[in-house]
């Protein structure tokens, strides 16, 4: 079984916090803690910070952490991956495990992490639907504001040597595919959905994807973090472009994944994701194999631009 529970925050390098933290306002992120040199912001869910952002000389993606499941699995990390548990010095404390993985990207293994009080948020609006009405008596009445983002979903990484990578994340840290794709022939697997391998349990479709990078250069191609419904990814989406975000990509509908998405760009091109209703499996799930094509990445959507691949 995986020690990893879930994925605990993405970590960023960007030139200038202030347009960092304004955006992140506008994406449905709040501000935990400020200091000269970082910002560390949550979602409303009980977990200390979902974003890190640290001012450095250029804007580029870091790493992420991942959250163990108990205190014996971060051991168990520590153990796989030759590295020492230690104090997490940064906000929230608790114990880690850092290290840095095949494709360069810095990973904290985290356990025993302050949480906080939820933020209070809307239930999920009932829908009335054409064969089943649930909504009586109840108009919907929604004010202009930003998505309510409750937790960090997943992060998907282009990396310069997917195979690698790929085993690294399965043997260490116990990750276990829900998807894959291929080109050419079904043998040369290029990308892979990953979920954490907790045997019955159901969890996310993917908490990592690893997609092999053409030119060899490995970073992050998008966070993505769950809001409430569709009227929330919409009613987010309105709100971002009221304040003159860059659009990426959507609303529509994942094919692997099953996720409703809305992508937008950080003030430093950075690509996010807004999503919700996504797919669960668990390590009795049946493994996808599909050919890369162009129409895999939607299964409906506005016409796929190209800056999405930038």
């Amino acid at each position: 079984m995986s020690p990893i529970q879930d994925i605990a925050f993405v970590r960023y390098q960007v030139t200038d916090l202030d347009r960092m933290q304004s955006f992140l306002a506008d994406f449905g992120l709040h501000a935990v803690i400020r200091t000269p040199h970082a910002l560390y912001s949550r979602a409303a869910g009980a977990m200390h910070h979902v974003h890190i952002a640290e001012l450095g000389p250029e804007n580029a993606t870091v790493g992420f952490g991942l959250l163990a499941r108990s205190a014996e699995a971060l051991a168990d990390v520590a153990a796989r991956a030759g590295r020492p548990m230690e104090a997490n010095p940064e906000p929230g404390g608790g114990q880690r495990v850092r290290f840095t993985d095949p494709a360069g990207f810095v990973v904290d293994v985290i356990h025993g992490q302050a949480t906080h009080t939820p933020l209070p948020v809307r239930g999920p609006l009932a829908f009335n639907g054409a064969t089943g009405r649930r909504r009586l008596g109840q108009p919907i009445r929604l004010k202009p504001e930003p998505s309510s983002v409750m937790r960090l979903g997943h992060v998907a990484l282009l990396v310069a040597d997917f195979p690698k990578t790929l085993a690294f994340y399965r043997e260490v840290l116990g990750f276990e595919p829900s998807d894959t794709y291929w080109a050419g022939t079904e043998t040369n697997t290029i990308a892979a959905f990953m979920h954490c391998g907790l045997g019955d349990q159901w969890t996310d479709h993917h908490t990592l994807a690893l997609i092999g990078a053409q030119d060899g250069v490995s970073r992050f191609d998008h966070s993505a973090f769950e809001v409430l419904d569709l009227d929330d990814v919409m009613q987010g989406g309105e709100w971002l472009k009221q304040r003159g975000h860059r659009h990426s990509w959507g609303v529509g509908r994942h094919v692997q994944g099953s996720q409703i998405f809305d992508y937008w760009r950080d003030p430093f091109g950075h690509k996010i994701e807004h999503w919700t209703d996504g797919d669960l499996v668990n390590d009795s799930t049946p493994v996808g194999h599909a050919p890369i094509k162009p129409d895999e990445l939607q299964q409906w959507a506005p016409p796929l631009n190209p800056e999405f691949f930038a």
